[in-house]
């Protein structure tokens, strides 16, 4: 069930990715859901997709913690 919720995060954070406003958002909630190793993973999934998106680098600083 907990793997479902990462993917359906993934999903989310992809169709949003356009508005990093909503973007944020949805990291924040994704940040009070996940587990602690998904979060890791999460992070590193983010960080891939702003390599591609630098408009969402902005919401980097929320993974840093």
């Amino acid at each position: 069930m907990a793997r479902a919720m990462f993917d359906y995060t993934k999903t989310v954070l992809k169709k949003v990715s356009f508005d990093v406003n909503l973007f944020t958002k949805e990291v924040i909630k994704a940040l009070n859901r996940l587990l602690p190793h998904e979060i890791e993973e999460l992070k590193l999934w983010i960080q891939s997709l702003a390599l591609n998106k630098p408009e969402l680098k902005p919401c980097l600083i929320y993974l840093k913690t």
